[in-house]
């Protein structure tokens, strides 16, 4: 296979929730009008699977590609039924519903590969933006299901400030919700098993009758964790030379998150062995795959097979990079070597201690 750097199809989600940053904010094109709540960067979603735009690839789904060529797509003899990570562009003009996601065995039960641990990454949000994510300590089941019932979300749950630059990791049943004023960049396991709080549709705001709505709140709480408070993180810095760094926003089994900003005029080159998933957070930037060269738009993304091997990055540029990591190798050593302490690098996410494994 002749690998090159792949430019995916993006659904677009026109929830209620969603608003114009991603168009007018990031300065993405091609949108349809009116409100966008999420563009897809990358999915392997039942259902809303991405296929490669352009190129000898264009037409083939990408889970296509994942079953028949998983070392050269994917990379370290990983195996699976679905390209394993998601991206998202989110505008939560308003707040997202209350909701959380299934754990791995949760998803199981319901027929699902995986569940979904998310994390978000904030590149804009208004002054006074706020999260919620996570139960207060000492809340149980039955007061927070009278909470949920009173829509009283700040009884029971953590309200957390919210500001550009800082990244949450968000471990799957931990109830959550971000908006209004919030512009995001979200990775996850391929996933989109959720539930919801809230007495309404998410999709249009149409009211639920009450024994769906309660119903909801109740399959909502099988699956609910109590023990998650993740709190914010500014990210840990791994220079690369004067005019280039890596910033380390979270990690964890399932993913890893790197924000990567070059000056204008200077290279960041950077070797790979596994997909790295590259979202434009800034203006057009060059990108090469030796022999290949591109430029990625604003709020654009390409999916860079790991049989690829290697990527340069000319400035300006300022990207944001997802891939599935070896604890160890990729996160842990680096950071240890750039003189960060155990607890720093274990803040980034989950699986991070001491004597962890390296993979998920």
């Amino acid at each position: 296979m002749d690998w090159y750097p792949l430019r995916l199809t993006t659904p677009v989600k026109q929830h209620v929730f969603g608003g114009r940053a991603i168009a007018d904010r990031l300065g993405r094109s091609g949108l349809p009008e009116g409100r966008i709540a999420e563009t897809w960067e990358v999915s392997d979603v039942e259902g809303e699977g991405a296929t490669v735009r352009e190129g000898p690839l264009a037409g083939t789904p990408l889970r296509r590609l994942t079953l028949d060529h998983p070392d050269d797509l994917v990379g370290r003899g990983w195996r699976g039924p679905r390209f394993p990570l998601l991206t998202k562009f989110i505008d939560a003009a308003s707040p997202l519903p209350v909701h959380l996601h299934a754990d791995d065995t949760a998803a199981r039960a319901q027929g699902e590969p995986n569940g979904k641990t998310e994390a978000w990454h904030i590149l804009d949000a208004r002054p006074g933006a706020t999260a919620l994510v996570g139960v207060r300590p000492g809340v149980r089941r039955e007061r927070l299901r009278r909470a949920l019932l009173e829509q009283d979300y700040d009884a029971v749950l953590r309200r957390l400030p919210v500001c550009a630059g800082q990244t949450l990791y968000v471990p799957a049943g931990t109830l959550h919700s971000f908006g209004p004023g919030t512009l995001v960049h979200e990775i996850e396991q391929t996933s989109d098993l959720q539930e919801h709080a809230m007495p309404h549709r998410m999709e249009d705001g149409a009211a639920l009758d009450d024994d769906q709505w309660h119903a909801n709140i109740d399959a909502l709480l099988e699956q609910w964790k109590p023990e998650p408070r993740p709190q914010f993180v500014p990210g840990l810095r791994l220079p690369v030379h004067e005019d280039a760094q890596r910033v380390v926003l979270c990690a964890g089994p399932y993913f890893a998150l790197e924000r990567w900003q070059v000056a204008a005029g200077a290279v960041l080159e950077h070797p790979f062995g596994t997909a790295l998933l590259v979202s434009n957070a800034g203006a057009p930037v060059s990108l090469t795959c030796d022999p290949h060269t591109l430029t990625l738009g604003r709020a654009e993304t390409l999916l860079l097979p790991a049989a690829l091997g290697g990527v340069r990055l000319r400035g300006p540029a300022d990207v944001l990079v997802g891939y599935l990591p070896d604890l160890e190798e990729d996160i842990r050593r680096p950071l240890r070597a750039a003189g960060y302490g155990e607890a720093a690098v274990a803040a980034l996410g989950e699986g991070l201690q001491p004597g962890t494994p390296s993979t998920g």
